[in-house]
């Protein structure tokens, strides 16, 4: 079974990936781990690789007093041995699944008890924070491969792992680092602090802002700062301890994260143990001081976490090393066709219980959204040579970059637009500006043709979701649009989306403008649109107004206009 053995490690720089193993270790008790430790000094020496993960319930074979989970049908460690990689999958894991809904292990009452049960050890002084956590299962058929891609693409994460081991599957998009050792340069970078993402670029900045500011978050993420500088110390060289910053802010698809960074000197002799011995379990998803508060954690939570919150990785043949913390990891049992996901939050004297709650919720996310693979696209009116809304189409294709993580050189979109303007110097054309996620540009441009007249227009059959993003940045991703028109009649131009509270949002490929009280108004971004350029132009000029629209009010309003970038106003009739 070994023998098909396929990881895949996509850490940051670059991806490696193993394949068949020449020799593999495994380990249920604590007496074995040591020895497997050991052996993988030898091998290493020797010029192979080792890749593989250590169990969460393996802290007390570093430090015996440690306290965990009896967890005897998971292995505690599990390592293959490589004679070197191999090419890691590029494809997108085109395969099928099927999961059934998550459903949480522990009831909401057993969570808030455990809760409570912190917030009274923290009153004791027993304990600074706790990092607790719940689990979640699910059936599991098909492709793992694709599934983790799906996942990887929902998270964008730096630290993501694929291990197929056979018996079991591990699909890991953790965005954070345990250790990375290059020479004798060890490095560490905790992860405390969870805001999720905004719909738009103002609702972001503020969940930035707010998590930014946090003092609690701050408390949190000191905490486990200083915690982990003193792991560091019992291996690293004496005065080499530095914390190179503080309270940095990671974007992901789903969530902020608060990270810091610490960074420590260790003798080129240390062994690998001795530094898992120093530094495992991860401060970050245990709590402060680790020892008593590993203790609350086997008390109070229901399940052992197995390779969540333990460690993922590989050494090479250099003795340079990179670990993840598997959060954000799926475990799947391939026999049984069970998906394990734990998620869980520090727990401080601050926290309340649906607080808590809300942060797993937000944090499981990344299990049910389908994000896709897409680009943004700026659709622009070129008018004998001249782009008259050039200005707010750069503005929003930056701030949608910022917001997907594309980089996206300003200088460079503007000269790219420059170029077609000399390229199409008379007559008026559509253009298709598309920016790929690596930030490569493209166009396509066609000559605007006349429009047949009446326009018909009908309201959508059933609501939008207002919480997708993908309502507010113009993309390729269409699906959503695409949907409402196959459901509309074939004579109809475009479909009036409206949300779950009933207010009118806008058409499929525009803006809408209706007639109110002697006043031009429009739905405001909150409902669930996109903020059109043309719209932009017009609300800044004060031709029109926001303010939310009814469907009704559509029904009975004598006029209806579509408004987009590219052909301004058209008149419409609903049908």
């Amino acid at each position: 079974m070994t023998q098909n053995v396929y990881m895949q490690f996509d850490f940051t720089p670059a991806p490696l990936a193993f394949y068949k193993p020449e020799k593999v270790f495994v380990a249920y008790t604590y007496e074995e781990v040591k020895g497997i430790f050991n052996k993988l000094e030898l091998w290493i020496a020797k010029g192979y690789y080792a890749a593989g993960y250590i169990s969460y319930e393996a802290a007390p074979a570093f430090r015996s007093y440690l306290s965990v989970h009896e967890s005897p049908k998971f292995p505690l460690v599990w390592f293959g041995l490589f004679s070197s990689p191999v090419p890691a999958k590029t494809d997108q894991g085109n395969g099928s699944y099927t999961l059934s809904e998550w459903r949480f292990k522990d009831e909401y009452s057993t969570y808030q008890s455990g809760i409570e049960a912190i917030r009274s050890a923290i009153e004791e002084g027993n304990t600074y924070q706790v990092n607790y956590t719940t689990r979640l299962e699910a059936s599991f058929a098909g492709d793992d491969f694709a599934f983790y891609n799906q996942l990887q693409r929902n998270q964008a994460s730096s630290y993501s792992a694929y291990l197929n081991l056979g018996d079991h599957s591990i699909l890991s998009a953790s965005p954070e680092l345990f250790f990375q050792k290059e020479n004798t340069l060890l490095t560490t970078k905790p992860m405390k602090g969870t805001r999720p993402r905004g719909r738009t670029v103002e609702e972001d900045n503020l969940f930035r802002q707010e998590l930014h500011a946090s003092e609690k978050d701050r408390a949190e993420n000191l905490m486990i700062v200083d915690l982990l500088r003193n792991d560091l110390g019992n291996i690293a060289e004496s005065g080499s301890v530095k914390v190179p910053s503080l309270f940095d802010l990671e974007q992901y698809p789903t969530v902020h994260q608060m990270t810091s960074t610490i960074q420590a000197v260790i003798s080129a002799e240390t062994s690998f143990y001795n530094l898992f011995a120093a530094l495992f379990p991860c401060g970050s998803i245990t709590g402060a001081p680790k020892v008593r508060t590993m203790e609350y954690i086997k008390q109070l939570e229901q399940h052992p976490r197995e390779v969540y919150c333990g460690a993922i990785g590989y050494i090479t043949p250099e003795r340079d090393a990179i670990f993840n913390v598997p959060i954000r990891t799926v475990l799947l049992d391939n026999k049984a066709g069970i998906a394990a996901y734990g998620s869980g939050g520090g727990i401080t004297w601050d926290s309340t219980v649906q607080g808590e709650y809300e942060e797993i919720q937000t944090k499981a996310r990344l299990l049910t959204e389908k994000r896709p693979d897409f680009q943004l696209l700026e659709s622009m009116c070129l008018d004998n040579g001249k782009f008259p809304l050039q200005s707010f189409h750069v503005k929003r294709v930056m701030e949608s970059a910022a917001y997907f993580n594309i980089e996206l050189d300003r200088n460079t979109v503007v000269e790219h637009l420059r170029n077609l303007q000399l390229s199409y110097p008379i007559h008026t054309y559509k253009v298709r500006l598309l920016v790929a996620k690596d930030g490569t540009l493209s166009t396509e441009a066609h000559q605007i043709t006349p429009m047949r007249k009446p326009l018909w227009v009908s309201l959508a059959k059933r609501a939008i979701d207002s919480s997708n993003p993908f309502l507010y940045h113009k993309t390729t991703y269409r699906a959503i649009y695409d949907e409402h028109m196959e459901e509309a009649k074939e004579d109809v131009f475009s479909v009036l989306l409206w949300n779950e509270d009933e207010y009118v949002t806008e058409f499929t490929i525009g803006n809408v403008v209706i007639e109110s009280d002697g006043e031009w108004v429009t739905p405001p971004v909150q409902c669930g649109l996109l903020a059109g350029t043309y719209r932009e132009f017009l609300l800044q000029e004060g031709t029109i107004k926001e303010r939310s629209i009814t469907k009704e009010e559509v029904r009975l309003s004598s006029s209806i206009y579509l408004i987009n970038g590219v052909r301004g106003w058209l008149p419409v009739e609903l049908v």
